[in-house]
């Protein structure tokens, strides 16, 4: 399996990746390590709590994290919880939304990582 086609059967905005590491070998890297930095858990975490800060803290990161290496859809997700919680701003969500958008964020996470170890299986 290639890099390219990892990305296609998870989803992933290849092109967007690379535009932002600029290198494959940097998207190969980091994308490796997406499972291992625990962020995606940590917002998880933070959505069982319904802790508006940590929930902003870690959507943010997890926003950050997906948009440079290309996973649109957790992006679109993080971006969305993010400015949920984003400090000085009226919630618009109710709390069984905000549980929808973190089941649907566990739901690619882990179809991402089995990608993701699908593909270093196969490297």
């Amino acid at each position: 399996m290639t890099l390219q086609e990892l990305y296609q059967s998870i989803g992933g905005d290849y092109d967007q990746a690379m535009r932002v590491l600029r290198v494959e070998k940097l998207v190969d890297k980091h994308i490796r390590k997406f499972t291992q930095n625990g962020a995606v858990e940590a917002l998880l975490s933070a959505g069982e709590e319904l802790d508006a800060t940590r929930m902003f803290e870690t959507a943010h990161a997890v926003k950050g994290i997906c948009g440079n290496l290309g996973l649109t859809e957790l992006y679109a997700l993080a971006a969305e919880l993010s400015d949920e919680f984003r400090p000085g701003s009226a919630r618009q969500l109710g709390d069984d939304a905000v549980a929808e958008k973190l089941r649907r964020v566990g739901e690619v996470y882990r179809q991402t990582a089995e990608g993701i170890r699908a593909y270093e299986e196969n490297v």
